[in-house]
């Protein structure tokens, strides 16, 4: 048994090597077997929420509670990663480890900077701020928000410093702890429902989710270290490597801001519906993260620094051949998936979610909701390709430009289609933005490939 499980691994690193796209599906294979690992730990944690919050007010609370550190660290650190790769790599290859190990360590204390400020700012202007996301909210339930989101705040250094390390640890391809730590939030919120939840009711779960992005950021830094990796306080804003890493880095924030702006948009239009409604939002939404979060986890994460690589070699040929080969990979999957889950929409959630504090009443409303959701998979699969080869080529302005029309597109889409479908209208209106956007990406990323051949051509 032994020698058989040891000459498959054998033949599996061959096959592996002999090309960058198997090295990338072989690492997108790990890194989905880990992020299914923790979908699934993300799942039970929701079945545990609507067993004992079904769709009321107290979950409303903690969603509009959670919705702004999650927007802030989106915006602050979730996009640092994407405009520090292509640089930290380029550096790597063409300076040496130790230029590139600079590059991080000045990067990073800007990091930690921006991200103790952001949270200061916030619980300062958390009262106001809440009024606004949360204007359909009586006194007593904006009150509940209040307090929810002070105990969330720290959050965001403790996740924003972990997706930074995490970033570096992708970049030299070890990848599978960056995606296995995610799995200490849910599983963090769950032992704290099951220890607390009776007592302290939706106070537990905002406790258990503070302890579990604590746990993740100790579990990344500590691979970090092990990897050999060091972060040495350096404060110089005024290096040229970090100079280009803030010039890629201020358009993919503008449009990390406009696009994580649609969900804030979303919650607060459904906060104008019926009571419920934000809660019926998130829950509809899941399914589709959770497939989504399998099937682009691992490719959103190997991809951009192969591409980065073959970016700064001036590969052409092999970027164009990645990207026709996992398009077409794409479709054939994700196609068939899409429509046998949208049929069976609510059957699906009524299966999940109806327990407990669930109806069946809101079963049929989330099923309408997801089943709109739903119809975003193959556009946001693609787009994840898409984004990422735009950020290895260093066009992030151009990221900024397609949000900036995604999301003028999305407030009127939503208020159109909620006149006739309510909370359902939101998630339709997602899924045809999602569509726009895919095709805009692809125009400007095939663009760019084309001028690049012709160069190529010319000089030869």
């Amino acid at each position: 048994m032994i020698k058989a499980v040891s000459l498959f691994l054998k033949q599996w690193r061959h096959w592996r090597e002999r090309s960058v796209n198997r090295r990338i599906f072989a690492a997108a294979l790990l890194i989905g077997a880990c992020t299914l690992f923790v979908n699934l730990a993300i799942f039970v944690r929701e079945l545990f929420v609507a067993q004992h919050f079904g769709t009321g007010d107290a979950l409303d609370a903690f969603l509009i509670a959670y919705l702004v550190p999650s927007f802030a660290i989106s915006v602050v650190a979730g996009t640092l990663g994407t405009a520090f790769i292509p640089a930290y790599i380029q550096a790597q290859e063409r300076e040496g480890k130790d230029a590139a190990m600079q590059l991080f360590g000045k990067v990073q204390s800007l990091n930690f900077v921006a991200l103790l400020f952001v949270a200061i700012v916030l619980a300062i202007l958390a009262k106001p701020l809440l009024a606004l996301l949360a204007s359909g909210f009586h006194a007593e339930k904006l009150a509940l928000t209040h307090a929810l989101l002070i105990i969330l705040l720290p959050c965001i250094l403790f996740n924003g410093m972990a997706k930074m390390a995490g970033a570096v640890l992708n970049a030299g391809e070890a990848f599978v702890l960056t995606a296995l730590a995610p799995v200490l939030m849910p599983v963090a919120a769950i032992c704290a429902l099951w220890l607390g939840g009776e007592r302290f009711g939706i106070y537990a779960l905002a406790a258990g989710t503070l302890a579990g992005f604590l746990l993740e950021f100790m579990a990344v830094w500590l691979a970090m270290r092990r990897a050999g990796i060091r972060w040495r306080w350096q404060w110089d804003v005024k290096d040229a490597a970090v100079q280009k890493v803030q010039a890629q880095y201020l358009p993919v924030v503008a449009s990390a801001v406009l696009t994580t702006g649609g969900a804030v948009i979303d919650q607060t239009m459904a906060a104008i519906l019926a009571p419920g409604s934000v809660s019926a939002l998130a829950y509809g939404s899941k399914i589709g993260a959770f497939i989504t979060g399998i099937g682009t986890a691992g490719l959103s994460a190997t991809v951009l620094p192969h591409f980065s690589r073959m970016a700064a070699l001036s590969d052409w040929r092999g970027v164009r051949h990645t990207l026709k080969t996992y398009t077409r990979l794409i479709l054939l999957t994700a196609i068939p998936l899409t429509i046998a889950l949208f049929i069976f929409s609510e059957p699906l959630a009524g299966l999940i979610f109806e327990r407990g504090a669930f109806t069946p009443a809101d079963t049929k409303l989330v099923g309408r909701v997801q089943a709109y959701y739903l119809l975003q998979l193959p556009f946001a699969a693609l787009g994840v390709l898409g984004v990422r080869l735009l950020s290895a080529l260093q066009r992030n302005q151009i990221l900024l430009l397609i949000t900036a029309i995604n999301l003028s597109l999305k407030v009127g889409a939503n208020y159109v289609l909620m006149q006739s479908l309510g909370v359902a209208g939101i998630s339709l209106a997602t899924s045809l933005v999602f569509a726009l956007s895919l095709g805009l990406i692809f125009y400007f990323a095939l663009k760019y490939l084309r001028a690049q051949f012709l160069r190529e051509h010319d000089e030869s």
